[in-house]
C-alpha cells in the first residue's frame, strides 16, 4: 500500500472518530452547565420556610381565584372542589365558560351554592386571543385586591392561597407565579411530559425570568395600572410571561417550584401538552428562526452521545463509545434533578427514558415553527392568526 493511500484511510478512519470525540466532549460540557444551573435554581425557587398570612382579617387580602374554562368537562369539578375547599378567609371564586361545546357550564353553575360565580364568555373580539380575552373579562369582573389565575388542569391545596399571598407580601412582589409538581399517578402524560417547565427553570434571568400559566398570582392593580388589564397583552401568546417580566425588571416578581407547603400540582393529557407546546415553543425563542435552529442545535448535541450508544450495535466497542456512554449518564442524570424534584412518581423511569423526550421536544419545536410559518396554530379550536413574533411580545 502506498504512503498516500495509507494517509487516505488514516483521514477516513481517525477524523470522524476526532468529530464524535468533540461533540461528545461538548455535549458532557453542557450537561455540566444545566446541572449545575438546576441545581442552583431549583434550590433559589424552593420555599418551605412560609410564614403564615396576617392573622389579622383587616390585613388580609381579598383574593380573586379567576378560571377561564373552554371544553373542560374533564377536570372542571376536580378543580373546583379543590378550591372551594381554600381555607383562605377572604375569597371569591370566578369561572368564565369562553364559549364551550360541552356541559362545562353546567358544572360551573352545580357550584353556585359553594358561592362560585359563573360567568357566560361573549364573542370573541377581533385582535384578541382567545384566553387572553377570557381573563380579560375575569380581571373586569374580580373584586380582589389579588387575582389568582389559575387553569383548570391545576389543583390547589386547601392552603395554597394562603402560602401565595404569604409569600407575596414577604417577598413584597406584585406578581408570583408557581410552577406546579405532577402528582398524578403513572401514566405517559408523566413520562413522555415535555419539557416546557424543564426550559423555563434552566432558561431563568431577571430580564426574561421563569413563569407558568398554571398558577400566577398577580395584584390587580399592578395589572390595571401598567397593562390595563390585559388590553395590552391581547395577542401574546404567554401573557403570564409578559407581566412577569415587567414586574422582574422592576424587582417586583417572585417565581417558585411548588412544595407540599404551597401545594400546587396539574394533571394534563399528553396531547394536550404536545399542543401547548406547540404553541408556546416558536413564541419562546422570540419568534426568530436563528434562535429556534440554535435551540434545535442544543436539542440535537444533548441527543448525540445517545445516537452514539446505539451504533454500538453494530459496531466494535471503540473508546468514543465509552465517553457517549459516560455522558448519557450525565445528561439522563441531570434530568434526574428535574423530575425527582417535580414528579411525584416515575421520576427514575422518566429520567431513564430522557433520550425519547428530547427526540419528541426536537419534533415539537419543528412542528411549532412549521405550524407558525403556516398560520395552523390553534388554541382550543381557535385558529391564532398571529406571527409568532406577535405572540412573543
Amino acid at each position: 500500500m502506498s504512503e498516500a493511500t495509507k494517509n487516505t484511510t488514516n483521514y477516513v478512519t481517525i477524523e470522524p472518530m476526532a468529530i464524535l470525540t468533540s461533540l461528545m466532549i461538548m455535549s458532557g460540557s453542557t450537561g455540566v452547565i444545566l446541572g449545575a444551573r438546576l441545581l442552583v435554581l431549583l434550590r433559589r425557587f424552593t420555599r418551605s420556610d412560609i410564614s403564615p398570612p396576617p392573622s389579622s382579617l383587616k390585613e388580609l387580602p381579598t383574593v380573586s381565584v379567576c378560571i377561564p374554562a373552554r371544553n373542560e368537562t374533564h377536570a372542571m369539578t376536580q378543580c373546583l372542589e379543590r378550591v372551594i375547599a381554600s381555607t383562605y378567609q377572604k375569597l371569591e371564586v370566578i369561572v368564565l365558560d369562553d364559549a364551550s361545546a360541552d356541559n362545562t357550564s353546567i358544572l360551573i353553575k352545580s357550584f353556585a351554592h359553594a358561592g362560585v360565580r359563573f360567568v357566560e364568555g361573549g364573542e370573541l373580539p377581533d385582535g384578541w386571543l382567545g384566553k387572553n380575552y377570557a381573563q380579560h373579562e375575569l380581571y373586569k369582573q374580580s373584586s380582589g385586591e389579588y387575582i389568582l389565575y389559575l387553569d383548570v388542569d391545576t389543583h390547589i391545596a386547601p392552603h395554597t392561597v394562603d402560602s401565595l399571598i404569604s409569600l407575596a407580601l414577604t417577598e413584597n412582589a406584585s406578581v408570583v407565579s408557581v410552577l406546579p409538581t405532577r402528582d398524578d399517578a403513572w401514566r405517559n402524560s408523566i413520562l413522555f411530559a415535555t419539557l416546557r417547565h424543564f426550559w423555563a427553570i434552566l432558561s431563568h434571568t431577571v430580564r426574561h425570568p421563569a413563569a407558568t400559566s398554571n398558577a400566577w398570582l398577580v395584584q390587580k392593580d399592578f395589572l390595571d395600572d401598567n397593562f390595563n388589564g390585559l388590553d395590552h397583552l391581547k395577542t401574546v401568546a404567554a401573557p403570564e410571561r409578559s407581566v412577569a417580566t415587567f414586574a422582574s425588571r422592576q424587582r417586583q416578581y417572585r417565581f417558585f417550584v411548588s412544595t407540599k407547603e404551597i401545594g400546587v400540582s396539574y394533571e394534563k393529557k399528553w396531547l394536550s401538552q404536545c399542543q401547548t407546546s406547540i404553541r408556546l415553543l416558536y413564541p419562546f425563542f422570540g419568534g426568530k428562526p436563528i434562535r429556534v435552529l440554535a435551540g434545535l442545535a442544543t436539542l440535537l448535541l444533548l441527543l448525540t452521545p445517545f445516537a452514539v450508544l446505539v451504533t454500538a450495535l453494530f459496531t466494535s466497542w471503540y473508546t468514543v463509545h465509552s465517553l457517549a456512554l459516560a455522558v448519557s449518564i450525565l445528561l439522563v442524570s441531570v434530568y434526574m434533578i428535574y423530575t425527582a424534584r417535580v414528579w411525584r412518581s416515575g421520576w427514575l423511569v422518566g429520567g431513564i427514558i430522557f433520550p425519547l423526550i428530547l427526540a419528541q421536544e426536537c419534533c415539537l419545536l419543528i412542528a411549532s415553527m412549521y405550524a407558525y410559518a403556516t398560520g395552523s396554530v390553534t388554541w382550543k379550536g381557535r385558529p391564532i392568526r398571529y406571527t409568532a413574533k406577535e405572540a412573543a411580545n
